[in-house]
């Protein structure tokens, strides 16, 4: 599944579906994926997010994109529960396309698909450089 141009949560919340009713999931391009909002207010939740709890016993927000929509999707699921667990597993994501998947045929989500909007759609990517994850 491609990431995109889709809205993060509409997109993580469809794939949540997919993966409990016992699809695998591959999603690739993770860090084009859109979020909504407002730029100031992106960064204000995805900062507050990541400086929450301690290091030693967290919650440990993650700064890489494949790993903040893995956590996104995560957050859709019953991840305490068994079924949740299971299902959880069943999802791969990817920064980019990785040599295996390039040149197949890569589906995508309409519904999730972000809509044209006056002010430049956030990326994830822009998301994690604000994080200070290392590209």
């Amino acid at each position: 599944m491609d990431a995109t141009g889709l809205v993060l949560g509409r997109a993580a919340s469809v794939i949540a579906k997919r993966l409990l009713s016992g699809e695998s999931i591959v999603v690739v391009n993770a860090e084009k994926s859109v979020v909504t909002g407002s730029r100031t207010e992106i960064v204000a939740h995805y900062t507050a997010a990541r400086a929450r709890g301690s290091v030693r016993s967290g919650p440990h927000f993650p700064r890489y994109a494949d790993r903040i929509f893995r956590r996104t999707v995560r957050g859709m699921l019953p991840h305490l529960k068994t079924g949740g667990k299971t299902a959880f597993r069943r999802l791969v994501v990817h920064m980019g396309v990785p040599e295996e998947w390039k040149g197949a045929s890569l589906q995508t989500i309409d519904d999730a698909k972000a809509r044209p909007s006056l002010r430049p759609p956030v990326t994830l990517a822009e998301v994690t450089v604000l994080l200070g994850a290392r590209t």
